[in-house]
């Protein structure tokens, strides 16, 4: 396999989704029609860092690697656009493990209605996929950011929590007595994340006051939250939705479940602010777009994160750090 070989084999595999992207894969930079506002994040996965070979495939590789990115611009509030992909590969990958890994991107581009515009390949001592996604909206008002949560808010979060770190636990041999279908689901929850896009438009056009994607637990990610904003942030671990299975991978492992929840990470749900008398059309955007909603915290005048255990005493925990 010669580079040049590969990304002719790349590019033969990507389409164009949409009317934006006028000139893509092929040439020295993609030519994209702008719209008023542009939303621009960059995420990386490394082999070793963000998962093992041993448990991920190629195809769980690419997926999660343009899942995660793609989520930042679902907590914007933003629509997808374009994806642009620098791959490292080690010796030994192979060029059919790295056409496997293009081509859960694409499939997920496609059903996300996102273009892999552009990207690079070269070689790296170890799997590295560096993804950056830009995301489009019609003027800055649409979006929604981390600093807009307000005293007197309430807190809230979709869909479930911990299936990703229950499956993270599984995927590393820990033996747990479950059905075969939930067991298979918390696996796919790590391995397969979904951008809540939808829900992400829904939730900024409902009136979200401040949000932020999941990614690195709801222990670090609301306090994330609370000083971007300048307030205190309150949640309840006592609230927090688990995916079906996470308290009994919990409990087999000598874990509080909403404890892993709150920390684990991986998860890519939407954690929110906004005025309690919105809570009404809030729930109803979220179930239009597929998602539900609960709510679990308040905004307070004050700093920082603070977590209640279910006796309402507070807890110190942390999320996942990069560092």
């Amino acid at each position: 396999m010669t580079e040049l070989e590969l990304i002719r084999r790349i590019q033969n595999r990507l389409r164009v989704h949409g009317d934006r992207v006028l000139h893509g894969s092929g040439d020295d930079a993609a030519v994209v029609r702008a719209g008023a506002v542009a939303v621009t994040s960059i995420d990386a996965m490394v082999e070793g860092v963000h998962f093992k070979l041993s448990t991920h495939s190629p195809a769980d590789v690419g997926h999660k690697a343009l899942a995660t990115a793609l989520s930042d611009i679902a907590a914007m509030g933003a629509e997808a656009g374009e994806a642009y992909v620098a791959l490292g590969l080690p010796d030994g990958f192979g060029e059919d493990a790295a056409i496997e890994l293009v081509d859960a991107m694409e499939e997920l581009a496609g059903r996300s209605e996102a273009t892999i515009a552009g990207g690079d390949v070269t070689a790296a001592p170890a799997l590295f996929v560096g993804v950056t996604v830009v995301g489009w909206a019609g003027s800055e008002q649409e979006l929604a950011y981390r600093d807009g949560a307000r005293p007197g808010e309430v807190v809230g979060v979709t869909g479930e929590l911990g299936g990703s770190g229950a499956g993270l636990l599984l995927l590393d041999g820990l033996e747990v007595d479950l059905p075969d279908g939930e067991r298979d689901a918390l696996i796919r929850r790590h391995r397969r994340p979904e951008p809540l896009l939808a829900a992400g438009r829904a939730l900024a056009e409902a009136g979200v006051s401040a949000m932020i994607d999941v990614s690195d637990g709801i222990a670090t990610d609301a306090r994330h939250l609370a000083e971007r904003s300048g307030v205190a942030i309150e949640v309840r671990l006592a609230e927090l939705p688990l995916t079906p299975g996470v308290e009994a991978v919990a409990r087999a492992a000598g874990r509080d479940p909403r404890e892993l929840a709150a920390t684990a990470g991986d998860d890519y749900e939407l954690l929110f602010t906004a005025p309690p008398e919105s809570r009404g059309q809030i729930e109803a955007a979220a179930r239009q777009a597929g998602s539900r909603v609960t709510w679990l915290g308040d905004v307070a005048a004050g700093s920082g994160l603070r977590l209640l255990g279910a006796d309402g005493a507070p807890l110190d925990l942390s999320g996942y750090e990069h560092l």
